[in-house]
């Protein structure tokens, strides 16, 4: 991207929330039932059907609000958005245009930092509201002909909708993938794009750096994946700046993201809002959000996942990794914490959790035959060096497939690690003696020469040596 041109991106997520039925009918709706199965009256807008509000998917979009730090309505009211297309059953779909439930509002995220290991700028990416509305139904082609099916149609959707505020493909990514991890972590949605419950549609425009006017906007559809929002924004941006370098105008359009070209390709002009001809359902009242119920439901959320990763951070000591890789899941999060209550050192249980455990895990930590009591014990285990971090990651793996008590493992099978002092030091005095070229190197100042003699120590012990043990006496021995 040439330091001349500044992007300037907005984004309009799409998010199904995990609701038992539908925003205004109580049919269920399922992923991958048979076509066209989970619809009534109601979603086909029949006469005489009326539409119902859904509580549940209120109560969602509230605490979603409360999440971000938005601004809830007092009152919130219903409209008609009208649109002909084969995926809308009813022509018109229930949302809200000019009272929507959240207004403002913001999402942190973390941009890339200088390695794994490292911590990378946070900052804020505000937002202009979010609304309540249904889902349309999906449509699959086949060749010329195509089909429609109309479970999805009627499924409670919010609209998330940012400020201008993204710059890069990369802080895009950043959004969604934070995003994404908050109403994860809220049981809000599941998020699962390839189930369509996330979809994002992106603003773009370049201008002049420096200059404070937008440029012509362009919205790209058809952005299926995270990383396929990265990679659509980044070639949407390099075909803007070829354009305008060449003395082209721009012009305001929809274009769609295809993935397996790598390219955009323009689908049609953009539409206005007065294209929808918006105006208030006749057959839903408006809905009043009372402080009561407000704190209601902002008492049963959890903590959000960076205030999780900053109070690992802080007051626990954690590794920046460590600490990141926990708070990706909230069921990792939480089974860590539980570590914790069973008295668990942070570091070593946190080190347990999340470079072992996720390793040997196949699926849900809850069906796993090892809790979080053996991981607290394996921890203690090695803080009081009772055994070796090798034997500790044997032993994990173990326990996962099989279960049992990592203490009584340690005394049935004699895997104590060996620190009496006396016989450790015969043992390494005898390495040295048969290690005489890596104890030249050592002596010259390559300091990683020892660990050809520890090894033989660890070895002549079956690995049972306490390493810390062994390296101080060699330190000692190889100075004298």
């Amino acid at each position: 991207m040439s330091a001349a041109w500044e992007p300037v991106i907005g984004l309009e997520v799409h998010v199904q929330l995990g609701t038992a039925s539908k925003m205004f009918s109580p049919v269920p709706y399922r992923f991958g039932e048979e076509p066209n199965t989970l619809i009534d009256p109601v979603v086909w807008a029949l006469p005489g059907s009326l539409p119902v509000i859904n509580e549940e998917a209120v109560a969602k979009t509230v605490q979603l609000g409360l999440l971000l730090g938005c601004e809830i309505a007092p009152v919130c009211k219903w409209d008609r958005k009208n649109y002909f297309y084969p995926d809308s059953p009813k022509n018109y779909q229930i949302s809200q245009y000019d009272q929507p439930v959240c207004r403002h509002g913001s999402v942190e995220i973390e941009l890339a930092g200088p390695s794994r290991a490292e911590m990378g700028p946070h900052r804020e990416v505000r937002l202009t509201r979010i609304h309540l509305e249904e889902d349309v139904g999906k449509l699959t082609h086949y060749g010329k002909d195509s089909g429609v099916d109309y479970n999805r149609a009627g499924t409670p959707l919010v609209e998330i909708v940012t400020e201008p505020d993204l710059h890069s493909a990369e802080e895009a990514y950043a959004f969604l993938t934070c995003l994404r991890r908050m109403l994860v972590h809220a049981g809000l949605s599941d998020c699962d794009m390839e189930k369509g419950q996330l979809r994002c549609d992106a603003n773009i425009s370049l201008r002049p750096a420096g200059s404070g006017k937008l440029g012509t906007k362009v919205e790209l559809k058809n952005l299926n994946s995270i990383s396929g929002v990265r990679d659509g924004i980044a070639h949407e941006i390099r075909r803007q700046q070829r354009e305008l370098e060449r003395g082209n105008a721009l012009r305001q359009e929809t274009r769609r993201w295809d993935a397996e070209k790598g390219q955009t390709r323009e689908m049609r002009g953009k539409e206005e809002a007065h294209d929808y001809r918006y105006f208030p359902d006749p057959d839903l009242l408006p809905v009043r959000i009372s402080e009561a119920w407000k704190a209601e439901l902002a008492a049963t959320l959890p903590e959000r996942p960076f205030d999780r990763q900053r109070r690992y951070l802080e007051r626990l000591g954690l590794p920046y990794s460590t600490a990141t890789v926990l708070i990706g899941e909230r069921e990792v999060a939480d089974f860590f914490e539980a570590c914790l209550t069973e008295g668990g050192d942070p570091v070593i249980a946190g080190n347990l959790v999340a470079n072992d455990l996720l390793r040997e895990r196949r699926g849900s930590l809850a069906e796993l035959p090892i809790g979080p009591a053996e991981v607290a014990e394996l921890a203690g285990l090695l803080a009081h060096r009772t055994i070796a971090h090798a034997t500790a990651r044997e032993l994990l793996a173990e326990i996962v497939q099989t279960g049992g008590s990592p203490s009584a493992l340690v005394r049935e099978r004699g895997l104590e690690q060996r620190s009496d002092t006396g016989e450790l030091e015969a043992l390494c005095r005898e390495a040295i003696e048969n290690s005489p070229k890596a104890v030249a190197q050592y002596r010259e100042g390559n300091a990683k020469a020892i660990n050809a003699v520890k090894g033989q120590v660890m070895k002549a012990t079956g690995g049972k040596a306490d390493p810390q043990v062994v390296n101080q006496l060699l330190e000692k021995l190889l100075a004298d």
